[in-house]
């Protein structure tokens, strides 16, 4: 029997006892004791507080025989309820569920966030990102270590459980979610999560792991946006340490940076932008945010790198900024 199962049955026992005690006592008199008092004998009879007798009980035979099997039967109760209790506040249980709860709680209250499915090698290193770019994130993993590892990251949510079950998506705040990575080892697993998310979420943009390269077809008619495969991944970062190790050097360095969290991000040019019309170089990304402009992109259009600061800024373009993540962030805000 599961906590829940346990304290639900043990509270339902006591109340469904002491409602029985009142109810005893009341026909017993036949209504000539009101309900209250009932109620109030049956309390001081099962705690044996020794308070003196609120309804005649001596000399009533019935009462008396009522009250003893009420006494005998309601302490096996309460020492049940009891040692139910103390069984899970030593256990760890009871604090754990409210922990969770606590945790369910704040998920409730968070929307545009990202969910990833699976901490392992590859979930747990993207949630320790997302977290650095200032990003909401809840994972979604049954390991009980890879819980408590998350534990350390200050500001990751967490939904203990199978993310193939689709209460736990449910519970990650799927439809709320901006995007979902998942990140399980079997491949039939991310189709599964991918089809299902899809279902729960039309717009979530959803990023799915693939090892065998077959799958990608069936990933992306299944509902993901995009496809990575880690081994692919892999062999171009093996191709670039081989011929290009400087350029590798200075990303890394970029990542682990002490001065600062560096990032390469998207910044949206919205209609009423303060952008929309003027130059690159009167745009303020440089001198007010400290922010390089690597890129730009027309809406559904190709990238323009290292554009002119003559090029005109306009509504519907994507730019591609390096720069601290407070600052990025800062940038979203204000322009």
């Amino acid at each position: 029997m599961g906590i829940r199962s346990r304290l639900f049955f043990a509270a339902a026992i006591l109340v469904g006892t002491m409602l029985l005690g009142s109810t005893g006592y009341y026909l017993i008199f036949e209504g000539s004791s009101s309900y209250i008092d009932c109620l109030y004998m049956t309390v001081i009879s099962l705690t044996t507080v020794g308070y003196g007798e609120v309804l005649g009980i001596t000399g009533n035979v019935p009462a008396q025989i009522f009250t003893m099997l009420l006494i005998v039967f309601g302490m096996g109760v309460i020492l049940y309820s009891i040692s139910t209790l103390t069984a899970m506040l030593i256990e760890g249980e009871l604090t754990g569920m409210l922990r969770r709860r606590k945790m369910e709680r704040k998920i409730e209250a968070i929307s545009g966030h990202y969910i990833i499915c699976g901490g392992g090698e590859t979930g747990f290193p993207l949630a320790e990102e997302l977290v650095t770019s200032k990003a909401k994130v809840v994972l979604v993993e049954q390991d009980n270590a890879v819980i408590e590892r998350s534990r350390q990251i200050k500001g990751l949510y967490h939904v203990h459980g199978d993310a193939t079950d689709d209460k736990n998506l449910v519970a990650a705040g799927i439809e709320r979610a901006s995007g979902i990575a998942i990140c399980l080892p079997s491949d039939n697993d991310n189709l599964y999560i991918t089809m299902t998310a899809r279902m729960l979420n039309a717009k979530a943009r959803i990023i799915s792991r693939m090892t065998n390269r077959r799958l990608k077809p069936k990933l992306l008619k299944a509902g993901a946006t995009s496809v990575v495969s880690p081994n692919a991944i892999g062999a171009l970062r093996i191709a670039s340490e081989m011929i290009r190790p400087e350029a590798v050097e200075f990303l890394d360095n970029m990542l682990r940076s002490e001065r600062g969290e560096l990032r390469i991000h998207p910044i949206a040019v919205k209609k009423n932008s303060d952008l929309v019309g003027k130059p690159i170089l009167q745009s303020g990304l440089r001198d007010r945010f400290n922010l390089l402009l690597l890129g730009v992109r027309k809406e559904g259009g190709e990238f323009e790198f290292r554009p002119p600061s003559s090029f005109i800024i306009e509504a519907g373009m994507t730019l591609i900024v390096m720069g601290d993540i407070e600052n990025i962030n800062l940038a979203r805000e204000e322009l």
